[in-house]
């Protein structure tokens, strides 16, 4: 039998209870982290500007629970925000493309290991300006044909790309060196990454990107879908067609999970191991993991399938440490990667 409590228990109690909500962060928002300590702290992290928007959401969410916890998200590219994350200057590093051979070799030089943690999944858009008339679907040869490192000072005209477009001078927008989505791209358009033309306007900041396009009738780019979704009112994005015989297929959620997007991509946090055991580190994750399907989805991003955010999980509760893609077979799934670990 219980035995009963007071009023002024009662009272206690319930006060109790109220702050024990308010810690969690209350029941409107987004899912929090579970625990009923206040943390404090500061986390740092930098990298990406593709998963900048989905790090930043999930810090402004997790504030709401954790309001002492300072969260600082910088945009200086995947490949300046590796060189901090491995030199020791950071908790966790957003990345647009998996850790490359030279910043797993300086990790290694500064003792650093860390937890790759897929987080959603991109599709890499190319856009132009609404006033652009002539154009509505691009081959990845015509691509090539536009960004290789050959092109550059000599394919300057949109004519000199298709005899069917106009004779104009084309005006290109593309994320700096530095960037991870000028890596992919590179890879995945021009056969080798790093191999491009440099005479192109180049910021690590998409938004100035975004700003250059929708400015210049001519204007042409590439970055993360989430900054097209966000300003699709002055940007046009083209279809992308393989010339595999799939056709001209447009970036979305629906064409990156049915596998007809051609430049579709997983995107990345990598958090350091050593961090990773502070308590408002270990909340951050467990909140980002949490969560990131809905507040990918809600900046523009893809979520993954229920099954792989499942196998995250595991791979950060077991603190699987080092790459996935250092023996990855060609082809393999996001979903083969993850499960050989667990």
């Amino acid at each position: 039998m219980r035995k009963k409590i007071g009023p002024a228990a009662a009272v206690a109690l319930a006060a109790a209870f109220l702050a024990l909500v308010a810690a969690c962060g209350g029941g409107g928002d987004k899912e929090a982290t579970p625990t009923a300590v206040p943390l404090s702290g500061t986390i740092d992290i930098d990298g990406s500007s593709t998963v900048y928007p989905i790090t930043e959401a999930v810090a402004e969410e997790f504030k709401k629970a954790q309001p002492n916890v300072k969260v600082t998200v910088g945009i200086s590219g995947t490949g300046g925000g590796f060189k901090r994350f491995c030199n020791g200057e950071t908790a966790i590093s957003d990345a647009s493309r998996p850790i490359a051979k030279a910043e797993i070799d300086a990790c290694v030089a500064k003792g650093i290991e860390y937890v790759e943690i897929p987080v959603a999944y991109d599709a890499l858009s190319v856009v132009v300006n609404p006033q652009n008339n002539w154009l509505t679907c691009i081959t990845v040869a015509e691509l090539k044909t536009m960004w290789d490192a050959p092109a550059q000072g000599t394919v300057t005209k949109w004519n000199q790309v298709n005899a069917n477009w106009p004779d104009a001078k084309m005006a290109l927008f593309g994320p700096g060196t530095d960037s991870g989505t000028f890596d992919y791209f590179t890879e995945h358009v021009n056969g080798k990454a790093k191999q491009s033309r440099a005479d192109f306007t180049a910021s690590e900041d998409d938004n100035i990107l975004v700003t250059g396009i929708a400015g210049d009738k001519n204007g042409l780019g590439y970055f993360g879908l989430a900054y097209y979704v966000e300003n699709s009112s002055k940007l046009k994005a083209l279809t992308v067609d393989q010339g595999k015989g799939g056709g001209c297929v447009s970036p979305s959620a629906a064409t990156v999970e049915n596998g007809t997007y051609p430049l579709a991509r997983p995107l990345f946090i990598y958090v350091k191991r050593s961090e990773a055991e502070k308590p408002e580190v270990t909340a951050f994750v467990d909140f980002y993991i949490k969560n990131a399907a809905e507040l990918s989805a809600d900046v523009g991003y893809v979520k993954f399938p229920e099954k792989v955010y499942s196998l995250v999980k595991t791979r950060w509760e077991k603190r699987i440490v080092g790459t996935m893609y250092a023996t990855a077979a060609s082809g393999a799934t996001l979903e083969q990667l993850l499960s050989p670990a667990q």
